[in-house]
């Protein structure tokens, strides 16, 4: 039996997800003309309360059109050190917006409103790059899935208001905050100027996702999406995906996080295990004890039980829980943990 853990973007489609894509009706949306692709971007708008919404490739594409559209070159934004805009998106914010990054020591991937307003540079202050955006990822991946606490959210959306700085939400795994805290996906409407979620993350989709904002916001960021070559043809078969997904796979992330929950708990009571990062959704980051099992050691034990996970450098290791993660393989990695030694 493999099991894959490596991340929630390895899952297939299931067979109701495939049946949607071969069954949907599709067009040119490269013309706008694809009715799938319109009924997604509908859908993903209303869902969130906002005007307009736009079909991507990828969710670092869709980050790095917000970014193109929220700033000028020489600028700066405002991200924790965590965030994905600056770690795992190729260094795009530099390449394609002519940008950099004012990182703040933040708390497992999230920053408070004082420090925001604390990296903010002064505006008159013409030898600095001039602060124009603040980027909040939800949930965090390197902080081990963790839940920003909305009235945080609100607070920092105020420190943007008061500054004239423009507020983006990466919120590829939002769906698991979403479900995790019982939260309106409205509110982050009505708080976020953009939003990016992402449909390969958790809910089992293919490829694909979606940014969300004002019409005016959305019409900008089909000239960007085209300039960087994210225009497609026939994408409906992959918004059917995302459809079925909305409609189908959402509820069911909390089966997600109660056995990421499950794993913590079996990790916690091991010996060589060092620390565990606290789990609210489906992501688990622990560190192990170097001087009593090594990560090495520790990951090639896994590989001989066709188990994998991944290193993510610094001592740091990290299991996702997803969809196709199934009940008996769920038992049999817990068993498999509790014999390692």
């Amino acid at each position: 039996m493999e099991i894959n853990l490596i991340s929630d973007t390895v899952t297939l489609p299931t067979p109701g997800m495939l049946d949607a894509m071969m069954t949907a009706k599709v067009g040119d949306d490269v013309f706008k003309n694809d009715p799938t692709v319109n009924a997604l971007e509908e859908k993903v708008a209303e869902y969130f309360g906002m005007e307009a919404s736009l079909f991507f490739p990828s969710g670092s594409m869709a980050n790095q059109t917000a970014i193109k559209l929220h700033t000028q070159p020489g600028e700066q934004l405002i991200c924790d050190k965590y965030a994905h805009v600056f770690n795992y998106e190729g260094g795009g914010a530099s390449f394609n917006s002519g940008v950099s990054c004012r990182l703040v020591d933040g708390n497992r991937g999230m920053m408070t409103a004082n420090q925001v307003e604390e990296s903010i540079n002064p505006p008159d202050f013409y030898h600095s790059p001039l602060s124009t955006l603040v980027c909040i990822e939800n949930t965090t991946n390197k902080g081990g899935g963790a839940c920003w606490d909305f009235e945080e959210l609100k607070k920092i959306k105020q420190v943007c208001d008061e500054n004239q700085l423009h507020y983006h939400l990466d919120g590829a795994r939002l769906w698991n905050a979403l479900v995790a805290k019982n939260e309106d996906p409205k509110d982050y409407g009505d708080l976020f100027e953009t939003i990016s979620v992402c449909f390969s993350k958790g809910l089992g989709c293919p490829v694909g996702s979606v940014l969300v904002g004002s019409r005016e916001a959305m019409d900008k960021a089909l000239r960007v999406r085209k300039i960087l070559g994210g225009g497609m043809r026939q994408s409906g078969f992959l918004a059917a995906a995302a459809i079925y997904a909305m409609d189908h796979h959402i509820d069911r992330l909390s089966e997600d996080h109660v056995k990421a929950m499950e794993i913590a708990e079996v990790l916690n009571n091991l010996d060589f295990v060092q620390k565990v990062e606290p789990i609210e959704t489906n992501i688990i980051i622990f560190e192990l004890d170097e001087s009593k099992m090594t990560s090495d050691a520790f990951l090639e034990k896994l590989t001989e039980n066709q188990i994998s996970i991944i290193g993510m450098g610094q001592g740091k290791l990290r299991i996702v829980t997803h969809l196709d993660y199934t009940q008996t393989m769920h038992d049999h990695f817990l068993k498999t943990l509790k014999t390692i030694g």
